[in-house]
């Protein structure tokens, strides 16, 4: 069910696998967050895997599409943007979020450009991990980490 206004928005910057994607919309689902995905997307939106992945989720999910960030950036240029990536010095838990906000996520395989990273660079965001050789946690579980974060700092409203 959606409601009249998202909790937050979570997009997705040329997502790859299409199993995070059907992950990510569940999360969006159940936390009443927005998904935006820019285009090129890495498979199929009707991609059989895909589905599977969001189960039958797929029917409530508020989801917009865009061919590039820019076009997303334009249309929500007073809204506020967070940029996670490996590359932030700044945890997730550091900043205030509040409802309406946009959380960007990067490609599975790259992550964020550099033009997007370097736009805000007070924006960036990171999850602590320990020093390894392996580059980041997989996609769907780092947008469910940051996401409840910014859910539960705006109070979790309309979930129970």
């Amino acid at each position: 069910m959606i409601l009249d206004k998202e909790n937050i928005n979570i997009v997705l910057y040329q997502p790859e696998i299409p199993q995070n994607t059907g992950n990510i919309v569940r999360t969006c689902v159940l936390t009443n967050s927005k998904l935006h995905l820019i285009r090129p997307l890495g498979f199929e939106v009707t991609d059989k895997q895909l589905r599977r992945a969001g189960l039958d989720y797929w029917k409530d999910a508020d989801i917009s599409y865009y061919d590039s960030f820019e076009e997303l950036r334009e249309k929500f240029k007073d809204r506020t943007f967070y940029y996670s990536t490996t590359k932030a010095t700044k945890y997730y838990d550091e900043v205030d979020f509040k409802q309406g906000d946009f959380i960007v996520f990067g490609r599975e395989s790259s992550g964020l450009p550099d033009e997007i990273r370097n736009s805000e660079p007070d924006n960036l965001i990171r999850i602590p991990m320990v020093k390894t050789s392996l580059r980041s946690l997989n996609l769907s579980n780092t947008v469910s980490i940051v996401s409840y974060e910014a859910t539960r700092q705006i109070g979790f409203p309309n979930m129970k």
